[in-house]
């Protein structure tokens, strides 16, 4: 079965409830600070995309893959995939481990977030816990790389278990995607690099990226020196092409000489509630336009869009609308020059 008679994307990867308590400041160590607000919902790379494409209205199956706890966050992420269409037959169950969990500290004012994360059942995904040969999706995704510690690690040859996944998943016949996790810890050259031969298509930030090259990292709307950071990245291995994201723009680099900038969607101040999600939902709204075989350009206007929507709510995927509109709350607001 080649990847054009498949459809959908098999997801694998992070499965994190999110606790999201948006607060009034930022503190100083050891003063207090009150919580506005509080609230749980999808958290992780498999879990945020996958929602998010049940919500874009992407038309094809949606399969995740992943290890859970046997606890309440377990349940509640089985009972919302089951009310997105989420297929949860490749999930498993752990009775040993806590599911994954991260406490998302939100400040209201400009929705800046900073993560406390309990890596739980994630961090002992294995590979024999992914099966890809029995799967007609037509993509698969895993993420995040840096952040899954069995998965991440080294062995005497070099190579990774994420690496041996993609090569397992690339002879199967499934278009691969990757997502990195923007971790100050690790040697991501080492941890990442086994992979990049097997990925079609890698999904990641500025500062993600260069720690993957060991540059210096570019200003946010630096057009030249983004597009030059993403083509540094493609040079490492990556098979089809590059799709790099920073908070003012987005950039993709292909193996066919396909270079596209596209500027962000000028959301209004005062509807910004936090910004969690948008970087799965950029790639979210990329991955829905490639399975719909789009031009780059349209990935990369529908993933900006869709990023600018979810910024709307402290969480992933609350404020995600259907993929027409995403398009037209960036038409509304219009992107920004570079």
């Amino acid at each position: 079965m080649t990847s054009n008679d498949r459809s959908g994307i098999l997801a694998a990867g992070h499965w994190i409830v999110d606790h999201v308590k948006v607060i009034e400041a930022w503190p100083e160590q050891d003063s207090l600070v009150s919580i506005v607000s509080q609230s749980s919902g999808n958290g992780g790379c498999a879990y945020n995309v996958l929602k998010n494409l049940s919500k874009l209205d992407g038309a094809f199956p949606l399969e995740g893959v992943g290890l859970i706890g046997d606890d309440a966050d377990g349940r509640a992420i089985l009972d919302d995939c089951a009310a997105c269409g989420i297929s949860t037959s490749r999930l498993h169950v752990s009775d040993a481990y806590s599911t994954s969990y991260t406490d998302v500290m939100t400040v209201a004012e400009g929705g800046r977030r900073t993560f406390f994360h309990q890596r739980g059942t994630n961090a002992f995904l294995r590979e024999d816990h992914i099966r890809v040969d029995d799967s007609d999706a037509r993509f698969f995704l895993l993420g995040y790389l840096a952040l899954l510690d069995t998965l991440d690690e080294i062995g005497s040859d070099g190579r990774t278990g994420a690496s041996r996944v993609f090569e397992a998943a690339s002879q199967a016949g499934f278009v691969t995607l990757a997502d990195l996790v923007s971790s100050h810890t690790g040697d991501f050259p080492a941890m990442i690099g086994p992979s990049l031969p097997w990925i079609d298509w890698l999904f990641l930030n500025e500062f993600e990226a260069a720690k993957l090259v060991g540059g210096l990292m570019p200003q946010a709307d630096d057009r030249d020196g983004l597009l030059a950071l993403a083509a540094d990245v493609l040079r490492l291995g990556v098979r089809r092409g590059v799709f790099l994201h920073s908070a003012r723009a987005a950039f993709y680099v292909g193996r066919d000489g396909v270079a596209e900038s596209q500027g962000c969607v000028n959301v209004p101040r005062e509807l910004i509630q936090g910004t969690a999600g948008a970087g799965d939902a950029f790639a979210s709204g990329c991955i829905l336009a490639l399975h719909e075989e789009r031009p780059i350009r349209a990935c990369l206007e529908l993933g900006v869009a869709a990023a600018a929507c979810s910024l709307r709510d402290p969480s992933c995927s609350g404020a995600i609308p259907s993929a027409d509109k995403c398009l037209s709350f960036a038409k509304t607001h219009g992107f920004s020059e570079l």
